[in-house]
Formats: C-alpha cells, structure tokens, sequence
C-alpha cells in the first residue's frame, strides 16, 4: 500500500465520519463553512455572517435558520443558536500539532456541498489580521487547499481530531487557521452564552507608520512617529472630538502608539463610554484631546 493509498483511505474515511459535522454557512454571496459545535451550536468565522440571521445547511443537505447567539469580530468567531438535529460535534485534538503532521481541511462552502483536501502543517504561532485589522496570533499555518467559502471549516488531523479552524487565506498554497485550544473553547463557550466581544468604537480609519512618515515628508512636515487618520466617520466619537483627517495620532492614555496594535489594545480594554487622551500632530501643532468612546454597534 502506497502513501498515496494512505491518503486516499483517509480522505474517504474522513468524510464519511466527520462530514457530517461540517455546515454551510449563508447562500449565495458571503457564504463559508462552519463545524457543530453541539446540540443547538454551530462555530465559524465571523466574517462570514452578516447581520442576526443566518442559513446553516447541513451535510445531508437539510437547511435551517439560525441566529447569532455572540460574535468576536476582532478574534473572527461566531456562535449561531439552530436545529443541529442529528449532527455530531467533532472531537477537538489533546496535543498541539507540530510542523509536518498531516492535516485535513474540510468545508462546505456555503453549503454547496463536502470538500476534503489533504496537506501538513507548515507552522506554528503565526498572525495574521482580523476583519478590523486586528493581529491575532498563535495561528496555525497548513497547505491543505481551500476554496473560497471554506473559512469557518475544521482542520482535522488523521484520527479526525479538531486542530483548528480555517480563517484567512495566505496566497502561494498556504493558509492559517485559529488553533483548537483551551481558549479557544473559553471564548467560543462564551460567545454560545450570549457574550459578544464588543470593542469600543473610534470611528476613524487609519495609515500605518511608514506611509504617515512618507506623507508627512511629501509635504513638508518633520519625520513623527505615529498613526494618520485617512477618514472619520460622521456623528462618530472621533469627529466630536474634533479628530480631523491627516491628524497624526502620537499616544493614546499615555502611550505611545507606533503600531496599529498599539491602537487597537487600547480600544480593546477599554469600556464603551470611557473617555480617552490623545495626543495628535495636526501639521506641526500637538494637541491634547479627549475622546469619550461610543458604544459598538449592536448585532443587527
């Protein structure tokens, strides 16, 4: 028997024993995969859900309406509450894996029916941005391929165990999926409870350093290290604080900010309604300017 035999009979045996347990998520257009999670609890990623409702088709074809029980849409999860009926919840992995295991991905891509494709893991502790822009790290990295509409589908290791979730899609056959770990089951626990992680809102869309140094040289002013503000949202809390675009953010409640983590960690531990100092260069003149923090918008 050949490897290739190996592959092939555990291809097959993983989708008959674990297909079931993998969803389409949506129709038509937004459309991903998803894995039961339990009775009533199916996971994905939260870019794959928009608004409350969601169409979740199972692997025998049946359809069901769901809704979103909580989403992370920083950490890129999402729960949805729906008639899981007879579907089973797979089993998550003990060890972590290590570079070169054999993995499996498996989706369903906006229910459109199983895919299962075979790879290795090919790193560990990777990053990679979230659908606002935020790093989450510890990801696992694999060549299993996916089609568009995958993300939200497991990666199985060869006994069918759940090693991560498929989220974000590298280019050149690599792709990285969010571990199934202890924190992992914390927060999507969490999230099944109602418990959305809901960051504070600024309401501006930002430039990285180095293109706020270019810019800033472009037209005359002296090197800063910080972030520019490109746009700000109307009726935002950024606009009534009177943060204008080109304003150059140089440190938020005290601290520097170089990176756009920088910025994000501040929002993230902050609480809706809290009001934070910044320090901007608007042209040469550093300005001093408090920020009260709006409320996230609600799921809708």
């Amino acid at each position: 028997m050949t490897i290739f035999d190996d592959i092939q009979s555990s291809i097959s045996r993983l989708a008959e024993e674990a297909g079931s347990s993998v969803v389409g998520i949506g129709q038509r257009w937004g459309a991903g995969s998803g894995i039961v999670l339990g009775e009533g609890k199916v996971l994905t990623n939260a870019h794959n859900v928009r608004g409350n409702n969601v169409t979740v088709t199972f692997a025998d074809g049946r359809t069901a309406e769901g809704t979103v029980a909580g989403r992370d849409i920083d950490g890129d999860l999402a729960v949805i509450e729906t008639d899981t009926g007879q579907a089973p919840a797979l089993t998550w992995a003990t060890d972590a894996p290590a570079i070169g295991l054999p993995v499996f991905a498996l989706s369903n891509p906006g229910g459109r029916g199983l895919r299962v494709t075979f790879g290795t893991v090919s790193g560990i502790d990777r990053s990679f941005r979230g659908p606002r822009g935020m790093r989450i790290t510890g990801s696992l990295e694999h060549t299993s391929p996916l089609l568009p509409g995958s993300s939200g589908g497991p990666v199985l290791d060869a006994s069918g165990h759940l090693l991560g979730i498929n989220t974000n899609r590298l280019g050149e056959g690599f792709y990285l999926a969010i571990p199934a770990d202890e924190a992992l089951r914390g927060r999507i626990d969490a999230l099944g409870r109602g418990e959305s992680v809901r960051p504070a809102k600024l309401g501006v869309t930002i430039m990285p350093g180095h293109v706020a140094r270019r810019m800033r040289r472009a037209v005359g002013l002296p090197d800063a290290e910080g972030l520019l503000i490109r746009d700000v949202a109307e009726d935002s809390p950024a606009a009534r604080a009177d943060l204008a675009s080109g304003d150059l953010i140089v440190t938020v409640a005290g601290e520097p900010v170089r990176h756009v983590d920088d910025l994000f960690g501040a929002l993230r531990t902050a609480a809706p309604g809290a009001t934070l100092e910044m320090t901007v260069l608007r042209g040469t003149d550093e300005r001093t300017i408090q920020v009260t923090l709006g409320q996230p918008e609600a799921d809708a």
